[in-house]
């Protein structure tokens, strides 16, 4: 897989490329009209909508396309990275990081802590790091996408270079 980088890049290109990791950029047209889904769903599946929208317009199985979600673990926001086909089992993940409790983060929280807007939150390039964990399923894959840090950009890569550049563990967290 090529690096591709363009003048001017998001934070995660930028960390991408000063780590030497290999990855795609893989732009799609973002539909403004299409919002996350709607409020009285659960906060851990907000952000599902924009990644299956991102799965349609790139020809991928949602299995290989994985959301970025924030939760607050004892006080402390962390990531958490599923396929955008399923849910962040929060107990699992609070389990990964041997913490007691996590609730899914303010969006507004999450959005100051990374630096990114919901829906195009990069596991990369966040404005400070977060203690991540990577479901196992990603895995099964030869690559998977992440958000590029904008709606409408995303990111295909190893997934053992992800974890190499975010520091993440990997473990069962979706349902």
């Amino acid at each position: 897989m090529a690096r591709r980088t363009s003048g001017g890049g998001t934070p995660a290109t930028v960390a991408l490329t000063r780590a030497g990791i290999s990855y795609e950029v893989r732009a799609y047209e973002h539909d403004p009209r299409r919002t996350s889904p709607a409020l009285s769903r659960s906060r851990s599946d907000r952000v599902e909508g924009y990644g299956l929208e991102a799965a349609q317009a790139l020809g991928v199985e949602p299995a290989r396309v994985f959301k970025t979600l924030l939760a607050s673990l004892d006080g402390t926001l962390v990531v958490g990275i599923v396929p955008v086909s399923g849910q962040l089992d929060l107990k699992a993940l609070a389990r990964a990081l041997d913490g007691s409790k996590a609730v899914m983060a303010d969006v507004a929280a999450a959005e100051r802590a990374t630096g990114y807007v919901a829906g195009g939150i990069s596991p990369v390039g966040q404005k400070r790091p977060h203690r991540t964990v990577l479901d196992a399923s990603a895995l099964d894959h030869g690559t998977i996408l992440v958000s590029g840090g904008r709606r409408g950009l995303d990111i295909e890569l190893a997934p053992q270079d992800l974890v190499a550049i975010t520091g993440a563990v990997i473990a069962t967290i979706r349902r």
